[in-house]
């Protein structure tokens, strides 16, 4: 075991074993935004409300709150591991001090993968907005021909990517700067758009205790098609560990990302929650078909009820939500490639862990998944069921990967390993005796929503022609498709090669906690690590058995 030795790196990072090489000037409203633009509830309920709304009625509203109090869960045990460790790529570094080797990299793997999906999902938003904002918008076509939504989707989506790819390579503070000030008017959008849609009321709450016939002919009934929509709340809160994501780049980080995860995912359910309840009591006529078709839902509910300017300005404010989630969800995608590549953990991780030495950002990886992220937009163009398909896995892969940190969290829990006794890092929050009932309802509640989400109903995987069973089953297939093969590749592959390049290690030995055994310390000095002969920077081989602990880590 290493002796303690006294830290000369200020910023804290060589406790993780790592050398600070980001930029660390994030703030603490900066950090909260930074969650609060991954959840957006702006462009999250205003995406997906036709759809929530198409399934189950009015009534679909009450899965905004069922969600929250089982996210509340996951976000209480990710607050506390931020808490300890708020590093780059934070569910990948986390599962590293929970769980095999082979987990860790399976969870930042389906995360980076559905960050990326996820990434050209957002960006397609635009589309919902922008031509109702001004038909110009609808730059290829006039929107009535059989490709054109989707082709003109496709199109203003590259175009955000491709906006969001420069500012991302620019900076962290370019990027932060723009995300909270968008968050700033996201947020003051959303408290207005609440209380013009509450002074229009046009019925009581009763409507939320009907079910208005939707769920007659369905196997479950209101019960089977509550669950689909409920969906449309699912896919919307999550991203809140973006805060801790950010940790390397963020000032005081152990008590600034957890109280920044917290009040991301709560302040979004009390705003969305409001926004879906005077919605719904404020519009016009609850059987208008315009409410539940993708060209309407919220967005015609505000332009019906506020009118011409008021309601255009509303939806200006829809379109800066969009912008500055796609940002929140790319600058998540490049921590998360960027954290695993400087691991060794990814092909080609020399490049894509390198950092710009003056913008101190990694500009390389911020490229790469711009690129990426464009990729599955394609197959939107002529088959947008695939991409309805692609969406809804992204959606199904991140769960999967905070279900890889809070079951093995859990675990530990249950057999006194958490915290370990031999971990005297700091932290900047704890849940104390009420740790186990919450992560217990975590794990039970991950569980039960990925089930949920990854159900091969016809009505998300099949819902247009041509009505195959392959589409039906796809979710199934591409995550057993992209878990299984994840899991192959790691094994037989990347754990060999596995060890904190050179160019990242802290220069300063650090020890490392009983329940945590480390290889040989990685100087920053030494020479590179070779990937392809499996060695580590200094000359060690990389773990053989599955159990992956990079080297110095603390």
């Amino acid at each position: 075991m290493l002796e303690p030795s006294k830290s000369t790196d200020s910023s804290g990072m060589d406790e993780f074993g790592y050398a600070q090489t980001l930029d660390r000037s994030i703030g603490k409203f900066a950090s909260f935004a930074a969650g609060v633009s991954y959840i957006s509830i702006l462009t999250g309920v205003f995406q997906l409300f036709y759809f929530g709304f198409s399934m189950a009625g009015p009534a679909y509203a009450w899965s905004w709150p069922i969600v929250f109090v089982g996210q509340l869960m996951v976000a209480l045990c990710f607050a506390e591991l931020a808490g300890r460790y708020p590093v780059a790529g934070s569910v990948y570094n986390w599962a590293k001090r929970l769980a095999s080797g082979t987990s860790a990299w399976l969870a930042g793997w389906l995360l980076l993968l559905s960050s990326i999906m996820a990434l050209g999902s957002v960006a397609l938003a635009l589309q919902i907005t922008l031509p109702q904002l001004w038909s110009g918008f609808q730059i290829i076509g006039d929107g009535t021909g059989t490709y054109d939504f989707a082709l003109n989707g496709v199109l203003l989506a590259t175009i955000m990517i491709t906006i969001s790819t420069l500012i991302n390579a620019f900076g962290v503070k370019l990027m932060t700067r723009i995300n909270s000030i968008g968050v700033f008017v996201e947020l003051i959008a959303a408290v207005l758009l609440i209380l013009a849609l509450a002074w229009h009321v046009a019925r009581g709450p009763e409507v939320f205790f009907d079910t208005a016939g939707f769920g007659e002919g369905h196997d479950l009934g209101f019960f089977g098609v509550f669950l689909i929509g409920a969906m449309a709340s699912g896919y919307v809160m999550y991203g809140f560990d973006t805060a801790s994501s950010l940790g390397e780049e963020t000032k005081d980080p152990k008590r600034t990302a957890p109280k920044a995860i917290l009040r991301a995912v709560t302040a979004s359910f009390l705003l969305g929650g409001l926004i879906l309840l005077f919605g719904i009591l404020a519009a016009p006529d609850l059987t208008d078909p315009k409410i539940g078709a993708a060209d309407g839902g919220l967005q015609h509910i505000v332009l019906s009820v506020l009118g011409g300017p008021f309601g255009k300005a509303f939806l200006v404010c829809i379109v800066v939500a969009v912008v500055v989630c796609t940002l929140a969800v790319h600058a998540a995608a490049i921590r998360m490639m960027f954290a695993m590549a400087r691991d060794n953990n990814l092909p080609f991780s020399r490049q894509l862990s390198k950092v710009d030495p003056v913008r101190k950002t990694p500009t390389v990886a911020a490229i790469v998944i711009g690129v990426l992220a464009v990729i599955p937009l394609l197959v939107n163009i002529t088959q947008p069921a695939i991409f309805t398909i692609l969406s809804s896995i992204s959606i199904v892969l991140i769960y999967l990967s905070y279900l890889l940190v809070t079951v093995p969290m859990l675990r530990k829990r249950l057999v006194k390993k958490w915290p370990g006794a031999g971990d005297h890092s700091e932290t900047g929050f704890s849940m104390g005796k009420w740790g186990l009932p919450v992560n217990i309802l975590a794990v039970l509640w991950g569980g039960a929503m990925t089930l949920n989400l990854i159900w091969p109903r016809p009505e998300i995987y099949n819902s247009v022609p041509p009505f195959e069973w392959y589409l039906q089953w796809g979710g199934v297939l591409f995550v057993a498709a992209v878990a299984g093969g994840g899991a192959l590749l790691y094994r037989l592959k990347i754990r060999h090669q596995t060890g904190v390049l050179a160019e990242h290690a802290a220069a300063v030995p650090v020890q490392v906690p009983a329940q945590f055994p480390a290889q040989v310390p990685v100087a920053a000095q030494e020479p590179p690590a070779r990937a392809d002969t499996g060695t580590t920077a200094s000359g060690m081989s990389g773990p053989r058995d599955g159990d992956f602990e990079p080297q110095q880590v603390g």
